[in-house]
């Protein structure tokens, strides 16, 4: 693992607490080490907007440190009930990329206890690999993973073998919304702006396809989960919150995307499977998707409840001798 240090702690406690903090949405994941292996005991999702209105500047405002201390206090308090003193926190691409950094990881060392250790883009893309490699069956085909975050995409090209190719780029949901969503609901002209601006990004992501010829397109977390509810809701299909993949189709997900473009806010809100930390950066998301699956040809689209947090707890299960 390349530049991650995952510690062996010194307590005897064997519950191991993991907090994403990522550009647009915090994740706990709390869970108890079982002879080498983890039992999950609690997962928590809030939006916290991080990023909000300094991403593009590298810059984490006033407003986006509120936020951060008020959940991690919250999380904390979590934390505290488990009787959990082993606790990773990740800050990823607003952390990563913010020239005022230093000063928020201390700050919210004061506030909340919680030390937070910046990751780099290939270290976020190689955890969130080992998330779905930890919740699903890769097989030798290769595949790739896609994880849409508010700051920075991460492409991963590989299979069950290892990691061929990756890839992390700053073109997330927060970042393309602030850059080039002026309307809602967005206006054609802004998806034509969309895609050549993603024409003049992802060419080494295109060689990469077209090098390693992946078959299948496997969306991590975010918002493809709620694409996926949304799918599973319009066709009567249940699913489970935990479940490490849910289903989605290509058919699915242009009717999906033919509906957001056309919507506003309050209409997306009202989208059964539609949730209030998604429905925002959803539409410029899914444009990227539809991008996509349009400049190359998948034959298979899977979704991961899995990502960086779950590539963390499967790491650290290693480390247990």
């Amino acid at each position: 693992m390349e530049g991650i240090k995952l510690p062996r702690f010194t307590t005897m406690n064997s519950i191991l607490s993991i907090i994403d903090l990522g550009t647009n949405t915090f994740h706990l994941l709390i869970a108890e080490q079982q002879q080498g292996s983890y039992r999950i005991l609690y997962r928590d999702k809030q939006a916290v907007r991080l990023g909000q209105g300094g991403i593009n500047q590298n810059k984490i405002t006033d407003s986006g440190v509120t936020r951060a201390i008020r959940t991690l206090k919250l999380f904390k308090e979590k934390i505290d009930l488990y009787a959990s003193s082993n606790i990773l926190a990740y800050g990823t691409s607003a952390l990563r990329n913010a020239l005022n950094q230093k000063d928020v990881i201390q700050k919210i060392k004061q506030e909340t206890g919680i030390s937070i250790t910046v990751i780099s883009g290939d270290q976020e893309a190689e955890l969130i690999y080992f998330g779905i490699h930890y919740g699903l069956k890769l097989g030798e085909e290769k595949s790739l993973i896609i994880d849409i975050g508010g700051g920075s995409v991460e492409f991963i090209i590989g299979n069950a073998s290892g990691i061929e190719w990756k890839r992390s780029i700053e073109i997330g949901g927060q970042r393309l919304m602030e850059l080039f969503q002026k309307h809602d609901p967005i206006l054609p002209e802004e998806i034509k702006t969309l895609d050549q601006y993603f024409n003049s990004v992802l060419s080494d992501l295109f060689e990469a396809l077209e090098t390693i010829q992946p078959k299948t397109l496997i969306g991590s977390s975010g918002t493809f989960d709620t694409l996926s509810d949304i799918y599973c809701l319009k066709n009567g299909i249940s699913q489970h919150e935990d479940d490490p993949e849910t289903p989605l189709t290509f058919e699915g997900f242009y009717e999906i995307y033919r509906e957001l473009i056309f919507k506003n806010r309050d209409q997306r809100m009202a989208m059964p499977g539609m949730i209030e930390l998604r429905v925002d950066m959803i539409v410029v998301s899914c444009c990227l998707i539809r991008y996509l699956i349009e400049h190359y040809s998948f034959q298979t689209i899977r979704v991961s409840g899995y990502s960086l947090k779950e590539g963390a707890l499967y790491l650290h299960s290693k480390t247990i001798t």
